[in-house]
């Protein structure tokens, strides 16, 4: 079988790491769409396997989550009764410090009581010690934290309410986030510290997420058309936030400023996480 050299490799996931599509990298590095979904698959399941092993017993005492939409294959209303099962939105739920920004775990799947549940089992399951928890009025997740976290943790809310708007202006909201006409903070369990109770780097994050990764851009036909592909994507993006680029508010990588690691990454040391991971 033909392995490409590890200069191509690295070629490929650089671009990948750009928020490039799969055609325009087939079109810059000559490579063909076959070979470049083949390393990605090969590399999402490394990443997802290391960053499973790595993120344990973690010393963070802030969090912060979330969750963005996306979708595979097509929206939820598009939909048809041949199309796959996996067709459909789909949401990235999303954890960061905000201390050290190192975003510790991730999930793919719906905004649904039971993702939730498996996500804050996830989370609380790699945390060394009692955290402070911040996150939206989302109805599924005081039970879930509490499931998880069985209240040994300082749990606040954040709630926000936003304008309806007018059908007039539906195209431009289209392109922009809808007014936010209130906002609020409560306890929900602990003594969380209130001035730190917020969403806005999580929120931050998110975008970041979104800009980074083509499959995730609105109104363009780049988006997901399998969910195993898309969720490769989504464990090398982290793999490559975490361990690779230098976060410029911290001045290092988040991996190294929360001590998972102690050198900074290549994508090089990506390419051999995959040798290993054969």
């Amino acid at each position: 079988m033909n392995v490409l050299p590890i200069k191509d490799r690295v070629a490929i996931l650089n671009c990948l790491s750009e928020g490039m599509g799969v055609n325009a990298k087939a079109r810059v590095t000559g490579k063909s769409k076959n070979t470049i979904l083949k390393l990605l698959a090969d590399v999402g399941e490394a990443c997802a396997l290391y960053q499973d092993q790595a993120m344990r017993n973690l010393t963070c005492k802030r969090i912060e989550c979330d969750e963005i939409w996306s979708f595979v294959g097509a929206k939820a209303k598009n939909v048809k009764e041949e199309h796959p099962e996996e067709y459909g939105d789909c949401y990235t739920f999303t954890a960061i410090d905000p201390d050290t920004k190192l975003m510790p775990c991730w999930l793919v799947g719906i905004r649904s009581r039971q993702c939730t549940f498996d996500f804050m089992a996830d989370l609380a399951g790699r945390m060394a010690g009692r955290i402070q928890l911040t996150r939206d009025g989302w109805n599924a997740y005081p039970d879930a934290v509490d499931a998880a976290f069985k209240g040994q943790v300082d749990y606040g809310v954040l709630n926000k309410s936003y304008a309806a708007g007018h059908p007039a202006v539906e195209g431009r909201r289209r392109y922009s986030p809808p007014e936010i006409v209130t906002c609020s903070k409560s306890v929900v369990n602990g003594d969380p510290d209130m001035g730190k109770v917020s969403t806005s780097i999580i929120e931050r994050s998110n975008l970041s997420l979104r800009m980074g990764n083509r499959r995730f851009t609105r109104l363009t036909n780049a988006f997901s058309k399998k969910m195993a592909n898309h969720m490769h994507a989504i464990s090398f993006y982290f793999m490559v936030y975490n361990f690779v680029k230098i976060h410029k508010s911290i001045k290092t990588t988040p991996a190294m400023e929360a001590g998972v690691t102690d050198f900074l990454w290549s994508m090089e040391d990506i390419v051999m996480l995959t040798e290993t991971n054969v």
